[in-house]
């Protein structure tokens, strides 16, 4: 097939289509939705020029899976090739028998054996599957394309609660995501951050970025570098040592350079990049019972993240507020606080 195809659609089998018409590691994307078991016959359907149906139609599948002579071929077939997908089939066969859903994971083996071929290295695969066969084809997926690169299960809840008698309610699906290799692409999805969360970032600089700040001290005393006085404050006299942001530090220099600084060099760092945030009002060096704060930035968008609710997303734990009027209230008899104005140049020290 030309390299540069688009907007092609093939109809049949798609594992003599795989095999015949899709070359080596020319495929990024893989979705799969296997149906199981509906007992029903999916067909495609023409029309007349004139817009009305065609009595003409073609069946594409029948989603009924039953052991038969052809599931019996497809199985050895397959072990003969040898290899974990051979003895993971051969372990499915001592354990499910010559039963209707071995012959379902028969026919998926080769089709994801093709899939794998096809993947450019850089690809990745989802498969859809429902709870009957999930536990099963995730092993399989583990036998065509390695545990290591396993990603994910997305577990998408498709319909409201209902009753089910004597077992909770069938509601979800799982969507197993899985890549080629370890150099896998990976683009993330971003979506605005709704109007109530933002507001909860109460601070906003000049450019109307909003930001929230977090306490710059932890509770009890430490013998190194988080002990150590730092620009004429000494956290050791309040009963309280340095709390600092590794992530911060990581996100200006990298994890490699970061492991070469010490607590003191970091908050260096911080300061130096405008990420601490000096309450106005006091002198330099002064001690308050008010609160130490380290600036940290919203961003604009927030990674997208799957939640089982149709059409719904959440947002990850990591991006709940970093402080609240409470907990910075509960922690002032605690801390210490220097002076600069979050507005203004440094003052000297």
């Amino acid at each position: 097939m030309p390299s540069d195809w688009k907007n092609k659609l093939f109809f049949g089998d798609n594992l003599p289509i795989l095999r015949e018409h899709i070359a080596n590691e020319s495929v990024d994307l893989v979705y799969l939705d296997p149906p199981f078991n509906s007992n029903a016959n999916y067909n495609v359907l023409f029309k007349e020029k004139s817009g009305e149906h065609s009595h003409a139609q073609i069946t594409a599948f029948e989603d009924t899976w039953e052991w038969g002579a052809d599931a019996e071929e497809t199985y050895f077939e397959t072990i003969q090739k040898g290899g974990r997908l051979s003895d993971f089939l051969q372990a499915f066969r001592v354990l499910l028998g010559p039963s209707d859903m071995m012959a379902y994971l028969v026919m998926m083996a080769p089709r994801l054996q093709e899939l794998h071929r096809v993947l450019k290295p850089t690809g990745s695969i989802y498969l859809h599957c429902d709870p009957t066969a999930s536990h099963y084809l995730k092993l399989l997926m583990d036998a065509v394309f390695d545990t290591i690169n396993f990603r994910n299960e997305v577990v998408w809840k498709r319909t409201s609660a209902h009753s089910a008698a004597r077992r909770w309610g069938d509601v979800h699906d799982t969507i197993l995501f899985y890549s080629k290799s370890e150099g896998y692409k990976w683009n993330s999805l971003l979506v605005p951050h709704t109007a109530d969360y933002a507001a909860r970032y109460k601070n906003v600089n000049a450019g109307g970025e909003r930001w929230a700040d977090d306490n710059l001290t932890g509770p009890g005393l430490r013998n190194g570098e988080s002990g150590q006085a730092w620009r004429g404050l000494d956290p050791t006299a309040k009963g309280v040592h340095w709390k600092v942001s590794n992530k911060a530090v990581e996100g200006l220099i990298g994890s490699e350079q970061m492991t070469t600084l010490g607590t003191l060099e970091k908050l260096d760092l911080l300061d130096k990049h405008g990420l601490i945030y000096w309450p106005k009002g006091l002198g330099s060096g002064e001690f308050s019972a008010r609160v130490c704060h380290s600036k940290m930035s919203l961003p604009k968008y927030h990674p997208l993240t799957p939640k089982h609710k149709n059409g719904s997303v959440t947002r990850p734990r990591s991006q709940k507020p970093f402080s609240n009027a409470s907990s910075r209230q509960a922690r002032t008899k605690a801390t210490l606080c220097w002076t600069l104005s979050a507005d203004a140049a440094p003052r000297s020290r």
